[in-house]
């Protein structure tokens, strides 16, 4: 039986505290990414505050149904991106994540930009590059 709002044999849904999340079965991202795509949007927007403590692994797995290694991999990305932190025995909370985003970003420009710069491409060709690149990853 599906849960309220969401749809018999094409969502799992679960609700832990703030976090809210819905696993489309037919979409073409797998459970994991859209697990740590969900989660990396509320702690963005600030529905998932700085410092709160989220679900086991196992504890978000049985809710939405999925596997615990599914949610164990999108905790492990997550945590790569800086956006959550895990703190041993004590939990895993949402992080700081803005700055920390922002300087592995920043990293991640000028390291684009040395070696664009080390291919010969002059600016307007390395901004077009760049553009089609995150219209690319912003289509969704």
């Amino acid at each position: 039986m599906a849960r309220p709002g969401c749809l018999l044999f094409s969502a799992r849904c679960g609700t832990i505290g703030p976090v809210s999340l819905k696993i489309r079965i037919d979409d073409s991202a797998p459970p994991y990414e859209q697990v740590r795509a969900q989660i990396s949007e509320q702690a963005r927007s600030g529905v998932l505050p700085v410092g709160y403590r989220l679900p086991t692994v196992r504890g978000l797995a049985e809710s939405l149904g999925l596997a615990v290694n599914t949610v164990a991999k999108a905790y492990r990305a997550l945590e790569g991106d800086g956006v959550i932190e895990t703190r041993g025995r004590n939990g895993t909370f949402v992080a700081a994540a803005g700055s920390a985003a922002v300087r592995e970003a920043s990293l991640a420009a000028q390291a684009y930009a040395d070696r664009v710069r080390r291919l010969g491409l002059d600016e307007a060709a390395a901004l077009d590059a760049v553009r089609d690149a995150l219209r690319a990853a912003y289509r969704d």
